[in-house]
């Protein structure tokens, strides 16, 4: 499994709304330890041209997401997403429709406050720590680069240095979760090309709030600075806003007591080995050429943990050779036999194909060869970094290992939908939430009717799921903890090697104390859909006891 969520470490709502008594507004008021956040637009309530705003801050522990990265945790840039994950709270208050949601990144440093006040906005700063619509701190008004002053926040909109992202999502009910991949955003921050201040969440430009008002003294207007024909310069020109009203988006804060619904950075990527040599096949005219490539991989572990190879390390390439058997088929024999175009070979008359690093201590190298290269039934791999000394004795042999190839063959009937019976063969009934466990997940045909010689002298074969996906659901109210991830990042993709299936799930990411149930679905190629399957997998998390 690849999934690593990062709950967010400050937020806080601000507004330059209207209190009850419609006269004064709530710019000082502070809602940063509600468990909330609210964003909305409102026109005309207090006269038949005024503008109330509210928006959201809200920060994430990036320096957790480096410290990570650093520890290989998570891969590098450009092999994992990063989604902001916002969810929607439940509300007796109306729901906008068609809301379009902005995400920017905040340009200044805030002040999470103390505030619990989203109703009277009666939690005001008055010089304590915290940010309000006027303040990013109780030391600190918001201002630009320029230094000029700001209302409603500070916030990144162009560079000439480098690009600026800006994100948005359109809710079309109102009441979705906010789920936008902000990756190019959060890999500025863990680079340091800005500082990590966060985010603002808002209504776009089009849907906050109408507001027009005089020149200022230079004689123009510069979207997002107070107005100057307010008296209280709280209300931000906007002559290309709405003079509908979108009111109101309410979200669960970090204070939620809710356990899956505190906002996140959720690190996506697919981690998933898919090592052929279980299901190593010749080469064939039957098959496409990507499909005549077989992948296999080298797990390198010193003392019980993954560890880079020195000679290889993270750049470097690692070579791999194939040699046929000795005539008791039990060891490499003979010289390097030739391999199939493709796969790391790039010519024909090559005995030797390229891999590489895929994460720390974990190696690959994808190849093809034909069935004529050899008469024997087993094939054997042999790693190195392809010098040699002399013949075929390499200076530096890192890993033997075998492999039992196959044919490919057509067939004179239509097999139809595969059905299978499946277990978790290791599943345990309590986990501890610190720990990250591993499920070794078996598969047969649902059809397969073994006779009685079969059953005393042949053991029963693991069937390999090529794409199998699972999910992770609580019991006591079905919701859905980790879904399947079967879109671009594959985060929940099962693993396979020659023992089976296989995925880690890491326990943290559940709250204890409760059951979990895993389900499992299958990639069925005929009808081009994924298939869940029937067995349900129970379990249950609970708190390191000691």
């Amino acid at each position: 499994m690849a999934i690593r969520r990062y709950v967010a470490d400050a937020d806080n709502t601000i507004t330059n709304a209207y209190k009850s008594d419609l006269s004064t507004r709530a710019t000082g008021s502070n809602t940063g330890q509600a468990d909330v956040v609210e964003v909305y637009s409102i026109y005309g309530r207090q006269s038949t041209s005024s503008a109330e705003l509210s928006r959201v801050l809200m920060k994430f522990p990036v320096n957790s997401i480096s410290t990570d990265r650093t520890a290989g945790v998570i891969p590098g840039s450009g092999s994992v997403s990063f989604y902001l994950r916002v969810f929607n709270a439940e509300t007796s208050k109306t729901v906008p429709k068609n809301m379009n949601m902005m995400i920017h990144a905040v340009s200044q440093s805030w002040q999470e406050g103390d505030g619990l006040d989203l109703e009277n906005y009666k939690d005001e700063t008055n010089g304590n720590e915290g940010s309000n619509w006027m303040s990013a701190s109780n030391t600190q008004p918001w201002k630009d680069i320029n230094d000029t002053l700001l209302v409603g926040g500070s916030y990144h909109t162009k560079s000439a240095a480098h690009e600026v992202f800006i994100f948005n999502q359109s809710l079309e009910t109102g009441l979705e979760d906010l789920e936008i991949d902000i990756t190019p955003m959060v890999e500025q921050w863990i680079q340091g090309v800005y500082p990590n201040y966060g985010v603002g969440i808002f209504l776009t430009a089009s849907q906050e709030a109408f507001v027009s008002g005089a020149l200022n003294t230079v004689g123009s207007r510069t979207p997002g600075l107070p107005d100057p024909a307010d008296p209280d310069l709280v209300e931000i020109y906007n002559p290309s806003g709405s003079t509908e009203s979108y009111y109101t988006k309410r979200m669960f804060a970090r204070n939620t007591q809710y356990f899956f619904k505190k906002p996140v950075i959720e690190a996506r990527w697919n981690s998933s080995t898919r090592d052929n040599r279980a299901d190593f096949y010749y080469s064939s005219s039957l098959a496409p050429g990507p499909d005549n490539l077989n992948t296999l991989y080298l797990f390198n572990y010193v003392r019980g943990r993954l560890t880079n190879i020195p000679e290889i390390g993270t750049t470097g390439s690692i070579m791999v050779s194939l040699f046929s058997g000795s005539a008791n088929d039990t060891a490499p024999f003979g010289s390097r036999l030739e391999l199939s175009v493709g796969g790391g070979v790039s010519k024909a008359a090559e005995t030797f194909a390229s891999g590489g690093y895929v994460s720390t201590g974990i190696y690959s190298c994808s190849l093809a060869i034909t069935a004529a290269s050899t008469p024997l039934k087993t094939l054997y791999d042999v790693w190195s970094t392809g010098s040699i000394i002399d013949g075929d004795h390499y200076k530096t042999r890192f890993f033997t290992g075998s492999i039992k190839p196959e044919r490919l063959y057509a067939s004179s009937y239509s097999q139809g939908n595969q059905r299978y019976v499946v277990n978790i063969k290791n599943l345990k009934s309590k986990y501890f939430s610190e720990e990250e466990a591993r499920f070794n997940v078996y598969a047969r045909n649902k059809n397969w009717s073994p006779t009685i010689y079969t059953v005393a002298s042949t053991e029963i074969e693991n069937t390999i799921i090529p794409s199998a996906s699972f999910r992770v659901f609580r019991v006591l109210d079905g919701l859905d903890v980790i879904p399947h991830g079967t879109g671009s990042d594959l985060q929940t993709l099962l693993s396979y090697d020659v023992s089976g299936n296989y995925f880690n799930l890491d326990m943290s990411l559940l709250e204890p104390g409760y059951e979990y149930g895993i389900k499992l679905a299958f990639y069925d190629s005929q009808r081009q859909s994924w298939l869940e399957q029937d067995q349900k997998f129970l379990f249950r998390v609970e708190d390191y006891e000691y």
